[in-house]
């Protein structure tokens, strides 16, 4: 997972501001006590950061590879 997938799952679930808040301000025991953006900083992948988040934030799993997009025309 890249950086701009795990903040697009984010956006997606939590809204960009909450988002951005819940990264800066979240301390997560399963990212060892930091906060999501602690723990990217720190070279957490992301695909681990977003799992944390999910648990941590009780993100149901159906919701948690993201929304169904309809497929785009080309």
């Amino acid at each position: 997972m890249r950086l701009s997938e795990f903040w697009r799952l984010m956006d997606d679930e939590l809204g960009a501001a909450y988002a951005r808040s819940v990264a800066a301000t979240q301390v997560i025991g399963a990212l060892d006590g930091r906060t999501p953006d602690q723990a990217l900083e720190a070279g957490t992948p992301p695909r681990e950061v977003w799992a944390a988040v999910c648990e941590a934030m009780d993100v149901p799993p159906e919701r948690r590879l993201g929304r169904d997009e309809p497929a785009r025309r080309r």
